[in-house]
């Protein structure tokens, strides 16, 4: 075991928050599975001057320093240069590097541009990081004894793709890998945090493995771990705490891992040989799209009719025009008819439906925002409706949002 790692992403747009830093999350993941201890992460803008500061900071602190973003072709990509300069190395270009830039422009179809030559620059002493996917390599250097640098692109597909193909392995046979951290991730729909802590609370005071909850728009999550030589190890010891935490749970846990109510949902109806479609209001295809995400659903997911208004409602899903009148569109027998009408519509085995008041107007004493009727059609024939008053505090989309994956644990429920 060498030391400690430190992340270090360079790009103004992180600290604008015009992207979403997942190079950081995905490298904080990857170095728990590896056993590498990781105790700092740094984002600093595209300026000289703090990123020096930040990497004498992470020097002071880390021994394993990996920089992702600021290797492009363009002026404010800064960082192979800044840290040439702060370690006074010189730079140099690399033949083989400029090679392959020009080749994949060729490739392409495209000419290589004069400022593409700043990529095949490196500091004197670095090896070569490859990257396989796009123009801009990395670098692993040593700049120091006890101090290792990695450069990546800020790009996620270039950055992955760099990280399995050559760090990993480099990291391996340089000796950093130590007791590695494997997981599972219990996902659970619901039930609130609180009270699925409290059911499972014993398990938070073990130390190896260990369990963790969080939650995440509606969904909550206990994240099994632990620190063992190998990954059969690790199931040996992550199965019993798995069990005994679903047998608790029951139905309240619908997965594990990249498990989703959607995909849960798709390999119940596939079991079956079963088809379903759906019916939309207030979500507007949220729905249909949570169910298309995932490959393969054309082989129960028929369609869906997206019924915002109730001329819609009426002329496609025969919801009767005397229960929108008296009733409203937001209502338990709409909901049932709308469930019904795409079922019969589309010919499938079932049927769900959402309607309701998303806000943030639109609501009244009697309806307020967040009231949301689902509608279930059965494959044996049975209707039901079932009634929602979801907080509208955090706004349209998260109404929308909840009542999407309410909808899908309603059907995976009936199925269980």
């Amino acid at each position: 075991m060498k030391g400690s790692a430190e992340i270090i992403c360079v790009g103004t747009e992180l600290l604008l928050g015009e992207i979403l830093n997942s190079n950081a999350q995905y490298l904080a993941q990857q170095l728990a599975q590896l056993g590498i201890p990781h105790y700092y992460q740094t984002v600093v803008g595209d300026n000289v001057t703090r990123l020096q500061q930040a990497v004498a900071i992470a020097c002071g602190r880390s021994h394993l320093l990996i920089f992702t973003g600021g290797l492009g072709p363009t002026p404010d990509d800064l960082t192979t240069e800044t840290l040439a300069g702060f370690f006074k190395a010189p730079l140099s270009q690399r033949p083989e590097i400029l090679q392959d830039i020009r080749q994949k422009f060729s490739q392409r179809g495209r000419v290589m541009s004069d400022n593409n030559r700043k990529q095949a620059l490196l500091p004197e002493g670095a090896a070569v990081l490859p990257n396989p996917v796009g123009s801009a390599p990395g670098m692993i250097w040593q700049p120091r004894a006890e101090l290792l640098l990695m450069t990546f692109p800020g790009v996620p597909s270039e950055m992955k793709a760099m990280w399995h193909t050559t760090a990993v392995g480099y990291l391996k046979h340089q000796g950093w890998i130590g007791s590695a951290i494997y997981s599972r991730t219990l996902r659970f729909w619901g039930i609130s945090e609180s009270a699925l802590a409290e059911k499972v609370a014993p398990f938070f005071e073990q130390e190896n493995p260990t369990v963790a909850p969080y939650a995440s728009r509606g969904e909550v999550r206990l994240r099994i771990s632990a620190k063992t030589d190998s990954e059969v190890a690790a199931e040996q010891m992550i199965q019993p705490v798995e069990a005994a935490i679903r047998a608790i749970a029951g139905a309240d846990c619908f997965g594990a891992d990249e498990d989703t109510l959607a995909s849960v949902v798709g390999q119940l109806l596939r079991l079956r040989s079963q088809t379903l479609a759906v019916a939309e209001s207030c979500t507007g295809g949220g729905l249909g799209q949570a169910l298309t995400v995932i490959p393969g659903s054309s082989d129960y997911f028929l369609g869906g009719i997206i019924a915002y208004d109730n001329a819609v409602k009426k002329k496609i899903l025969q919801v009767e025009a005397e229960a929108l009148d008296t009733q409203g569109a937001v209502s338990d027998i709409v909901a049932q008819q709308m469930a019904v009408g795409v079922k019969s519509q589309l010919s499938t085995d079932w049927g769900i439906s959402i309607t309701g008041i998303a806000g943030p107007g639109g609501g009244s004493s009697d309806k307020p925002v967040g009231l949301v009727y689902i509608g279930l059609a059965a494959a044996d024939g049975s209707i039901r409706s079932y009634e929602y008053r979801f907080s509208h505090e955090r706004g349209r989309d998260w109404v929308r949002h909840v009542s999407v994956c309410t909808a899908l644990d309603l059907l995976r429920r009936r199925f269980l």
